[in-house]
């Protein structure tokens, strides 16, 4: 849900947030009052008292949300299966201030998946931002790397921020560059 009017919001209960673009951390405390801006991929975008915060998915419940469910995958799931949930969750990682994924953003360089004897995969993430200064760079990796690990036999999962090559608005999706207006 991508909200541009907002839908207001109060507290329920103390709840870290992170400012927005800075990437500080902070307590928005219970009883406080703002406005959801937007809410995908499980994450939340609020706006209160002239800033943005963004509240993971875990602390849904604070503002009256449901938290996200976890992904599954079938008994038989071929190494393909896998794969593709995989980049299903890395598409559920979205910019806090705008409403496209990081994915149709063009921000995943490159993700391997290797597999140990017992089944169990490693996935390692090559991700750039779109501004090397950006100050969400280590929460959107740590989205990243917690939504992956999320996936059944995922047990590790290692997030590098790499800045070369730059990246460009060319990276994005047509469907990206189409809903910003860059086409």
């Amino acid at each position: 849900m991508y909200s541009p009017r907002g839908e207001p919001v109060v507290f329920e209960r103390d709840c870290e947030a992170v400012v927005i673009p800075a990437g500080e951390s902070g307590t928005i405390p219970k009883g406080a009052e703002g406005v959801l801006t937007q809410a995908l991929g499980g994450s939340f975008t609020v706006y209160i008292q002239g800033h943005l915060f963004r509240v993971a998915g875990k602390d849904a419940d604070a503002i009256g949300k449901e938290p996200p469910q976890p992904p599954e995958l079938p008994p038989n799931a071929t190494d393909e299966d896998v794969e593709k949930l995989i980049w299903e969750q890395m598409d559920t990682c979205y910019d806090p201030e705008i409403p496209i994924s990081i994915v149709e953003l063009g921000l995943i360089y490159g993700c391997d998946i290797t597999k140990d004897e017992e089944g169990q995969r490693r996935v390692d993430i090559r991700m750039t931002l779109t501004a090397p200064g950006c100050g969400m760079g280590d929460i959107l990796a740590d989205d990243v790397r917690a939504k992956v690990a999320m996936v059944p036999t995922v047990k590790d999962v290692n997030v590098e921020l790499v800045f070369d090559p730059p990246w460009n608005q060319s990276m994005m999706s047509e469907a990206a560059r189409l809903q910003t207006g860059l086409i």
